[in-house]
């Protein structure tokens, strides 16, 4: 069970092995004897049945066309779900379904391709056990960059050349995609301005120019799916996070002591907050605590983008947000150091990413400034 109070550093500071353990998800998803280093601890591993997360969502349109009630009724709900979890979902976004379609379309081509095609690239990830030995994630990755500026997408050519015609569209449909994706960080940026009582264009203006991620994530069957995790439980550490799932169920979200269940909702995103914005909010809100969970018998596919700002972008606080949380009297103080994107990705690739990532980033700074 997550627990945000205290947190056994997760350092890298095992040897690795000398050969990796390889994740080939076209053998493993018929493997009926789970290798141990992808068996979760009992206290982590998925609950039957969890209860369904239920929230409002929020509807983008209303909130840009400015009818006041609209927009004071999306206020409202975002700044209650941010406060207690992270989490919400948006409608009516203006995201085209054609090409959120081809994204996902797209992201099962690319990951049924031959493995030894598909480690080629730098970009691939299997499951991560080239970093870790241990509560190995089973999925696969493909990891992007994204710079909002230049409208770049940072994907060598030539890796995408080894699969053909297959994924000749790969290089613009992602673009468009990610185009897609921080116009809409963009109009959440605005809304979390007028939830926490700033000037609307506060974060937007913060966030114009960025270097983003898109993610494509693959997650086979596993023949023993309660012993296993797609994602152990964690924040992500970026700024914000727009999930797009398939038709399958597997995101859950911890809130209230409980695991519950994100199920997919047709036409709708998932937004988290991601630990950035819980430093830029002082705390206010919460990064979202959240893992996967794997079916028996289907693939689950997702594309995640994560916002992310600049890298000479200072994330601190506004001065309002200081005072709003410090109250009339003398109260608590700033609860995050001053720091940049860089300095916090840095940080990660020599710590596991948990639930308690930013209050152990915050501490290391600390300690090495002292």
């Amino acid at each position: 069970m997550p627990d945000r109070t205290t947190s056994s550093y997760s350092y890298l500071s095992a040897p690795m092995p000398d050969s990796p353990l390889v994740f080939d998800a076209s053998i493993l998803q018929h493997a009926t004897t789970i290798p141990s280093p992808f068996i979760w601890p009992d206290d982590e591993k998925p609950m039957p049945d969890p209860p369904v997360l239920r929230v409002p969502p929020i509807d983008i349109g209303e909130v840009l066309s400015g009818d006041p009630l609209q927009v004071a009724k999306a206020i409202s709900h975002v700044h209650e779900a941010c406060k207690r979890h992270g989490y919400f979902l948006v409608v009516n976004h203006g995201v085209d379904p054609c090409l959120s379609a081809r994204a996902l379309e797209l992201n099962d081509i690319f990951f049924r391709m031959p493995l030894e095609l598909k480690k080629e690239g730098r970009s691939f990830a299997n499951s991560f056990a080239d970093r870790f030995t241990s509560k190995l994630p089973w999925k696969e990755t493909l990891t992007v960059l994204y710079s909002s500026d230049s409208d770049t997408l940072n994907i060598d050519q030539n890796y995408l050349d080894f699969f053909g015609d297959e994924l000749k569209e790969f290089r613009a449909v992602y673009q468009e995609y990610c185009r897609a994706m921080n116009r809409l960080c963009l109009d959440i940026m605005e809304l979390f301005g007028m939830s926490l009582g700033l000037e609307r264009s506060y974060f937007r203006r913060y966030f114009e120019a960025n270097d983003s991620i898109l993610r494509l994530n693959y997650y086979p069957p596993c023949q023993k799916p309660h012993l296993v995790l797609g994602t152990g439980p964690h924040c992500d550490p970026t700024t914000l996070t727009i999930l797009h799932q398939d038709h399958v169920s597997g995101l859950e979200v911890f809130v209230d002591g409980n695991w519950q269940s994100i199920p997919p909702s047709p036409g709708a995103f998932v937004v988290n907050v991601g630990d950035t914005f819980m430093a830029l909010s002082n705390g206010i809100y919460k990064s979202c605590v959240h893992r996967a969970v794997i079916s028996k018998d289907t693939v689950r596919k997702s594309v995640a983008y994560f916002l992310c700002p600049k890298d000479d972008k200072v994330v601190k606080p506004p001065e309002e947000l200081l005072s709003a949380a410090e109250g009339e009297d003398n109260g608590k103080p700033r609860l995050y150091p001053d720091f940049t994107w860089p300095m916090l990705n840095g940080f990660i690739n020599d710590y596991r990413c948990d639930v308690m990532t930013l209050d152990a980033f915050s501490s290391w700074l600390r300690n090495q400034s002292s």
